[in-house]
């Protein structure tokens, strides 16, 4: 589900974490559909096992699940997974199509016992609408206001028990009330390319690609550790491959087709490597305000926030000061740009500004 207001930013770039409907169109097909088939993971993995198997043997529900970290690293792959495992409906929404307690109410109660409700970006719940889940996740039942005025009185109903499976990359952003409703919170790790290289061939095994284990590790080290980024990348290469006349995805023609779609070794694109460029040329390294960055590139504010940033950040690429964003040594040696007397004075600068940060916590936009 896009994060409203720049959509269309992040649809544009194939190293975008976000989902996209090519994605939804495409991706249900590569999706694991037990645990044993699903990559990466081990330790949410082996948690959410033992509660299912725990659960069967009971007989009961699974209790809720909260699933949180970047996008793009199989939230709801696990969802589909779960019902699989415990032979059971799923329905899927996402916080913002629950506009009114109405539709939350209607979801809850077409549902049937052990069913599991799948809310993706629960961060972004309308409050209301948070409030009914809580008697609901707790007791599975809801509270509804018959009548208006001095007539109006409040109805239980009993709701089938069910399984709440939250997915959020913001799990900061939940209410405590909300959040402790969740007796199994599982976060899931960005991959490494060794998992990301056995994602990959698995992919390619269902596509139909024929790709070696030089190809395979070549598209999975600029795939920024998400696999949806992952198999995003194979149907390019695999493009690119079958133009070329070739029969087999090898590093070479993964090279080639990455190169051409402008991502580098580290699975940066043009916009990244500009971004970088810009704090450095214009700004000299940084600090520059997050407002007067954005206007400088041409982007929104929130764009660079949520979908540029993290990455680079994560590399250690760029950080975030209380007077604004710096790009780092590493950001100049990756780019062959010169760390010159200047850029080390900036550098120093902006190691001040990162201490003044860790002892104030105070981040300025």
């Amino acid at each position: 589900m896009a994060f409203e207001g720049y959509e269309e930013d992040y649809e544009a770039r194939i190293v975008s974490s976000m989902e996209t409907d090519a994605d939804r169109q495409g991706g249900a097909d590569l999706r694991p559909k037990v645990l044993d088939e699903y990559v990466g993971q081990e330790d949410a993995k082996e948690q959410l096992r033992v509660y299912i198997e725990a659960a069967k043997m009971r007989g009961d529900v699974l209790d809720h699940v909260l699933l949180y970290g970047p996008p793009g690293l199989g939230k709801t792959t696990l969802a589909y997974i779960m019902a699989n495992e415990l032979n059971t409906n799923i329905r899927i929404t996402s916080g913002p199509a629950i506009d009114k307690a109405g539709d939350l109410v209607a979801l809850l109660t077409n549902l049937s016992d052990g069913d599991i409700l799948f809310i993706d970006e629960i961060h972004r719940l309308n409050k209301s609408v948070e409030e009914i889940l809580y008697p609901a996740m707790e007791d599975f039942e809801i509270d509804l206001i018959i009548g208006k005025g001095p007539s109006a009185r409040s109805l239980r109903m009993t709701l089938p028990r069910f399984t709440l499976v939250g997915a959020t990359t913001r799990a900061g952003q939940l209410s405590q009330p909300l959040r402790d409703r969740f007796r199994i919170p599982l976060k899931l790790e960005l991959y490494t390319p060794a998992e990301l290289s056995s994602i990959v061939n698995r992919s390619a095994g269902i596509l139909g690609i024929g790709v070696d284990p030089s190809g395979s590790l070549e598209i999975a080290s600029r795939s920024r550790g998400t696999p949806r980024i992952a198999n995003r990348l194979l149907k390019s290469v695999r493009d690119y491959t079958q133009v070329q006349g070739k029969s087999v995805i090898d590093r070479d023609s993964a090279n080639y087709a990455l190169e051409k779609l402008g991502i580098d070794k580290l699975g940066l694109d043009n916009i990244d490597r500009r971004m970088m460029e810009t704090i450095i040329k214009v700004y000299n390294g940084g600090p520059v305000g997050l407002d007067t960055l954005a206007a400088t590139v041409g982007e929104e504010s929130i764009t660079l926030e949520d979908v540029y940033e993290p990455y680079l950040m994560q590399i250690g690429f760029l950080q975030r000061t209380p007077r604004g964003r710096c790009v780092t040594r590493l950001a100049y040696e990756h780019l062959g740009i010169p760390f010159t007397a200047d850029s080390k004075a900036a550098s120093t600068k902006q190691m001040s500004l990162f201490n003044e940060l860790m002892e104030n916590k105070d981040v300025d936009r």
